[in-house]
């Protein structure tokens, strides 16, 4: 008994290392910011008091700067991507027929407008996310919803907004706006989106 139990275990181990490697990994997307930690901030922040402490009035003038510059950025930041919501929000989104990346009348119409607006933002860089309903295969999905991105872009880019303000991904089915089972809901998960790239 002691003897199958020594063999057992190693590989019970080994079959448990392989089940964890196999196991889906999420990719962390390269353009999603990084917030910074609020931990560490307030852990610094101990630690540089106590010095200003020992000093009579100069370290507080200088402490206080710092955090100035901080906020500010903050707002920056915050500013600056508040202002990307909002131009993402002002394009409007271009809609599919059942397995096809043809551009209706209507998706022209409104990548039309949506080419007035960027006109008018300047120089803004725009990333074109395709999307798919549920019917089809995963592999399928991915390639008509990059063929739907690619199509947009080319639209856009013979209205004239340069190609190197302008960038596409497929999402495939992975990002429905409805998650039900009807014709209503695919409709509407065949559309291109218009988001503010980096």
């Amino acid at each position: 008994m002691k003897m199958s139990l020594k063999r057992f275990v190693p590989v019970l181990c080994t079959g448990l290392l392989i089940a964890g490697g196999c196991a889906k990994q999420q990719a962390v997307k390269a353009d999603q910011p990084i917030a910074p930690s609020t931990t560490t901030q307030q852990a610094a922040a101990p630690t540089q008091a106590k010095p200003a402490e020992s000093k009579p009035a100069a370290a507080p003038t200088t402490a206080l700067p710092d955090s100035t510059i901080k906020s500010e950025g903050l707002a920056q930041g915050q500013a600056a991507s508040s202002k990307a919501a909002a131009v993402s929000q002002a394009l409007e989104k271009i809609y599919f027929d059942f397995d096809s990346d043809v551009l209706s009348d209507t998706a022209r119409k409104t990548l039309a407008a949506n080419f007035d607006k960027l006109k008018a933002m300047g120089n803004v860089k725009v990333r074109v996310e395709g999307n798919c309903d549920e019917r089809g295969s995963d592999d399928y999905n991915l390639a008509l919803s990059e063929r739907r991105a690619q199509a947009a872009v080319k639209y856009l880019a013979s209205l004239g907004i340069p190609a190197s303000r302008l960038s596409f991904i497929g999402y495939g089915e992975e990002k429905p706006v409805d998650a039900a089972h009807t014709e209503d809901a695919w409709s509407k998960n065949r559309r291109d989106e218009f988001t503010i790239s980096k």
